[in-house]
């Protein structure tokens, strides 16, 4: 298969999947754990992620507008105090895994089971969300919590930040679009810094000349179209579905994972 195919399908992988509660590093990791595409750099994997941001700036152009103009209104402040808090949270926490030298995998049972498990974490958490409205408010127990998911989804391949997020605001009593939004716009200066602090770090240890930075651009442009259309469907289907058909996804994704790695296939 030709290399610029590859990163054209890694790249459409990333976008599809870094917005729904199916994990985007997971199924980058997956084909390439598997051999099934070639095996890129952790740098790669990262920064492609950094064009699905482009997706939420196109598609929440009207409200990250009204923040950046009503700079003066009170619930605006809050609002964006609590994106940086949990940004910074994030931040800080993702430099302490760092400074643990925890990496992505390189097998594919830890992602299975992260992504097995993690359908059924679905399944509890809408079950306890059901019939509730859910309030409109980002609290600031949410925001904490929230920066925490994140981080779970850092350490746990397979997770899904935006899943996650999503899910710890639900778990919390924030509705489904309200949580929706603050995760997609968390996840701005989040995915930001994570490219950025990759790239700086490719350069710092000398690393970044081995990479074909043609491909990391081709990566990223394809990531930020393919988010775009699922950022844009899926604020729709938010609005009055669960995430439950997600979850069967995860559950029969991970649990054939499992048993094709268990029983010799990834051997």
């Amino acid at each position: 298969m030709p290399d610029w195919l590859a990163i054209i399908l890694l790249g459409i992988i990333e976008g599809v999947t870094e917005f729904l509660p199916i994990s985007s590093t997971g199924h980058l990791l997956i084909p390439q754990n598997l051999h099934w595409l070639p095996q890129k750099s952790d740098l790669f994997n990262v920064v492609i992620q950094s064009g699905a941001v482009l997706a939420v700036l196109a598609v929440f152009t009207q409200r990250v507008k009204h923040l950046a103009t009503t700079l003066g209104d009170p619930e605006t402040r809050d609002y964006l105090a609590k994106l940086c808090v949990s940004f910074g949270i994030t931040a800080a926490g993702g430099l302490v895994i760092k400074k643990l030298d925890i990496e992505l995998p390189e097998t594919v049972p830890p992602v299975a089971w992260a992504t097995f498990i993690g359908g059924f974490v679905i399944f509890v958490l809408e079950y306890l969300h059901k019939g509730k409205k859910g309030a409109t408010e980002i609290t600031w127990t949410v925001v904490v919590a929230v920066a925490l998911a994140q981080l779970l989804a850092a350490v746990f391949p397979g997770t899904s930040r935006s899943g996650a997020s999503i899910l710890m605001a639900l778990a919390f009593g924030v509705a489904r679009p309200a949580a929706t939004e603050f995760s997609f716009l968390l996840g701005i200066p989040t995915l930001m810094a994570a490219g950025g602090f990759k790239i700086l770090s490719a350069i710092k240890d000398g690393e970044a000349g081995n990479e074909d930075w043609a491909m990391v651009v081709l990566g990223t442009v394809v990531s930020a179209i393919s988010a775009f259309i699922v950022v844009k469907w899926l604020i729709r289907f938010v609005q009055g579905h669960t995430f439950n058909g997600f979850a069967w996804y995860r559950v029969i994704m991970g649990g054939a994972l499992l048993v094709w790695v268990y029983s010799g296939g990834g051997q």
